[in-house]
C-alpha cells in the first residue's frame, strides 16, 4: 500500500495517537456545534443570600406578620411584643392587594401568594407615603412567612415574595422563612430571632386561644339575640388576653424561690437555666394569672344572650390551609357570606394543621424506620445494632407523640377554661384512617389527606349538614382530593359537599353556587329539626317559653347535650328542652358556677 503524499510529491509522516484523538475531538466539537447539541455548564440554583437580622436589630427592626385570622395575629402579636420583639401585623388582604400581586409576580401562582406579596408591598408602600425611604424601610422591616418543601406551589412560596418585592423596588427587602415541617429555618444566621421558652410557650397559648375564639365566634354569633353582641364581646375578650400576654410577668427562677434555693442556684448555671425554663413552662400552662385571664373572658362571653331555637345549617370548613382560614377576599368572604344566607360556619384550626404534620411525621418515620437507622440492615443476632436501631427510633417517635398530645390537651384545656363550647380536635389517627381507602395517608402536598378523612369524618360523625372545601384556583393537592371525592360521595349519599377555587376574582360565581347548595342544607337541617320537635310532643313555643323563664338556657356556653346523629343546635336544643320539661334531665350548671 503506497504512503500518504504531500503537494511535493513526498510522503507525510505517520500521524501519533494523541494528535488523531485530538483531532477527533475537535471534529465531534465541530458537529455538536453545528448540531446545537453544545452542553452548557450546569449552575445549580442556590437560595439568595441576604443580610441576616441580628441581634444588633432588635430593638429598631420592626417583624411584619399576616395571613391568619385578625384573633389569632393580635394574640400572637402580643407574645412576640412581651419577648421584647417589635412587632406588626398587617392589614387584611383585599382585592386591591390581589392586583398588585399580580403585577409583579409570575403567571399561575397560589392567590396565597399574591394576597400575600401584594399586601405587603402595599404596607411598605404606606410607609413611603408616611416618608420613609425606601433604603429606611428595607432597613428597618423585615417579613417572617411559611414555607415548605413538596409537589405543589407553596415550595416555591419564598421565591415569588423574593421577585415579586424585587420588582416593586424592594429587593433587598428581608424575608424570613419559617419551614412548617422543621421550624425556623436556622441555617440562615437570624440571631435576632431567638426562639426562648417564653416565645415558644407563649405562641402555644396564643395559637390554641386564637383557635377557641375563632371558633367561639362562628358558634355564637348565628344566635344572638342582639345584633353585633358577640363581636362586641371578643373584641373585649382578645384585647384583655392580649394585654396579659404582651404585659405578663415573666418567671424566673431565682426571683421566686425562696433564697436559700436561689443562692445555690446562682453558683450552678447549667441548673438554674434547666429549672428557670421548666418553670417557665408551668407558669405559662397552668399559671394563676393565665387562669383568670380566661376566666374573666369566659365570663364576658357569657353575657351575650342567644336563642337556640333558630335552624341554621352547619356547614364544615376544609380545604387548602390559607384559604379556609382567612376572613378576607381571599375566600370571597365566604364566612361572612354563609352567615347572612342564614347558615352556622364551623371553622378549621391552627391547631389541627399541627396535630397534622406531627401524626405525618410519625407515620413516615414508621415506614422509613429500616432506612433510617443508625445500623441498616442489621442481623437479628446483632442485639447491640438492633437495640440501638430500637432505641433511635422510638425515641423520636415518643417524642413526636407526646408533642402531639401535649398539644391536643392544651387546646382543650384553654376550650374548657373559655366556656368549654369548642370540642376537642378531630384525631388524626381516625382521619388518616377514614381517608384511606379513598386517598392514601402518605400522599404529600398541601392537605394531604386531610380533606377527604374531614369531610367522611364530619358528615359520619353528624357534625355538620354539608361540607364546604376552599382552595386557591389550579390548587393541584385539592384538585387531587376533589377527584377523590366523587368516590366518597357515592358512598355516603348522606353527604352535601362542594369544592370552590378561591382567586380575586369570581366572587359572584362562588357565592352562586355556594347558595344552591346551601339550599339543600337548609332543607336537611329543617328536617332534623322537625322531626326532632314533633319526636318530644311539644311545640315550639312551648319550648321557647321555657327558655324565657330560664337564664342558663339564654347563656351561650350553656351546655346543650348533642345526640348522636343530630348536627343542628336548635334540633338538639328542643330535644334537651323537652326532658328538662318532663324532669327526665336538669338544667346544667354554666362553666363557673359552684
Amino acid at each position: 500500500m503506497s504512503s500518504a503524499m504531500n503537494s511535493a510529491g513526498s510522503a507525510l509522516p505517520p500521524l501519533g495517537e494523541e494528535e488523531i484523538a485530538r483531532r477527533v475531538l475537535a471534529e465531534r466539537s465541530r458537529l455538536e456545534q453545528a448540531a446545537g447539541l453544545v452542553e452548557k455548564p450546569i449552575e445549580h440554583f442556590h437560595r439568595p443570600l441576604e443580610r441576616p437580622f441580628t441581634a444588633e436589630e432588635r430593638d429598631r427592626v420592626t417583624i411584619l406578620f399576616g395571613g391568619f385570622t385578625w384573633k389569632h395575629e393580635r394574640l400572637i402579636e402580643a407574645v412576640f411584643r412581651g419577648c421584647g420583639y417589635r412587632f406588626q401585623r398587617l392589614p387584611n388582604p383585599n382585592v386591591a392587594a390581589f392586583q398588585t400581586g399580580k403585577e409583579y409576580g409570575n403567571n399561575g401562582q397560589c392567590n396565597p401568594t399574591y394576597f400575600t406579596v401584594g399586601n405587603l408591598i402595599e404596607f411598605l408602600r404606606s410607609q413611603e407615603t408616611r416618608g420613609l425611604s425606601r433604603q429606611e424601610i428595607i432597613a428597618n422591616y423585615i417579613f417572617i412567612t411559611a414555607g415548605s418543601c413538596g409537589p405543589c406551589r407553596f415550595g416555591t412560596y419564598e421565591s415569588e415574595y423574593r421577585m415579586a418585592l424585587e420588582n416593586a423596588g424592594f429587593g433587598q427587602f428581608r424575608v424570613l422563612l419559617f419551614q412548617q415541617d422543621h421550624g425556623v429555618n436556622a441555617m440562615t444566621g437570624n440571631t435576632g430571632l431567638k426562639f426562648s421558652a417564653d416565645l415558644g410557650v407563649g405562641q402555644l397559648n396564643a395559637v390554641n386561644l386564637g383557635d377557641v375564639i375563632n371558633d367561639m365566634v362562628y358558634q355564637i354569633r348565628p344566635y344572638e339575640v342582639v345584633p353585633g353582641a358577640t363581636d362586641r364581646a371578643i373584641q373585649e375578650v382578645v384585647d384583655r388576653l392580649s394585654d396579659f400576654l404582651e404585659h405578663r410577668k415573666r418567671y424566673e427562677i431565682l426571683e421566686r424561690a425562696p433564697r436559700w434555693i436561689s443562692r445555690r442556684l446562682a453558683q450552678n448555671n447549667r441548673l438554674q437555666g434547666i429549672c428557670n425554663t421548666l418553670g417557665k413552662i408551668l407558669d405559662h400552662l397552668y399559671g394563676e394569672e393565665f387562669l383568670a385571664a380566661m376566666r374573666l373572658a369566659r365570663e364576658r362571653l357569657s353575657q351575650v344572650e342567644v336563642d337556640h331555637t333558630r335552624v341554621k345549617p352547619i356547614v364544615k370548613i376544609t380545604g387548602e390551609f390559607w384559604a379556609q382560614l382567612t376572613e378576607s377576599d381571599g375566600n370571597f368572604n365566604m364566612f361572612a357570606f354563609l352567615e347572612q344566607e342564614g347558615a352556622q360556619v364551623y371553622v378549621e384550626t391552627i391547631g389541627g394543621w399541627v396535630t397534622y404534620l406531627m401524626y405525618q411525621a410519625r407515620a413516615n418515620m414508621g415506614e422509613r424506620k429500616g432506612l433510617d437507622a443508625p445500623h441498616p440492615g442489621a442481623r437479628w443476632w446483632e442485639l447491640k445494632k438492633q437495640v440501638a436501631n430500637q432505641w433511635k427510633f422510638r425515641k423520636r417517635w415518643l417524642l413526636l407523640r407526646l408533642s402531639e398530645g401535649m398539644w391536643n390537651r392544651q387546646h382543650a384545656r384553654a376550650a374548657r377554661h373559655l366556656g368549654g363550647l369548642t370540642p376537642r380536635l378531630a384525631p388524626q389517627s381516625q382521619l388518616a384512617r377514614m381517608a384511606h381507602p379513598f386517598y392514601h395517608s402518605l400522599a404529600r402536598g398541601g392537605e394531604g389527606h386531610l380533606e377527604v378523612g374531614k369531610n367522611v369524618y364530619y358528615t359520619t360523625q353528624g357534625l355538620c349538614h354539608m361540607v364546604l372545601a376552599l382552595k386557591p384556583f389550579g390548587c393541584m393537592p385539592s384538585s387531587q382530593s376533589d377527584g377523590v371525592q366523587s368516590a366518597v360521595v357515592n358512598r355516603f349519599p348522606e353527604m352535601i359537599f362542594l369544592s370552590i377555587e378561591t382567586s380575586g376574582e369570581g366572587e359572584i360565581n362562588a357565592h352562586s353556587r355556594m347558595q344552591m347548595a346551601l339550599g339543600e342544607a337548609k332543607i336537611k337541617a329543617k328536617a332534623e329539626f322537625e322531626q326532632a320537635l314533633a319526636s318530644t310532643g311539644k311545640n315550639l313555643d312551648e319550648i321557647k317559653a321555657y327558655a324565657a323563664e330560664h337564664r342558663q338556657l339564654r347563656s351561650p356556653l350553656y351546655p346543650v347535650p348533642r345526640r348522636r346523629g343530630i348536627a343542628g343546635v336548635a334540633a338538639n336544643f328542643v330535644l334537651h328542652v323537652s326532658h328538662l320539661i318532663d324532669g327526665k334531665t336538669r338544667l346544667a350548671k354554666l362553666p363557673g358556677e359552684n
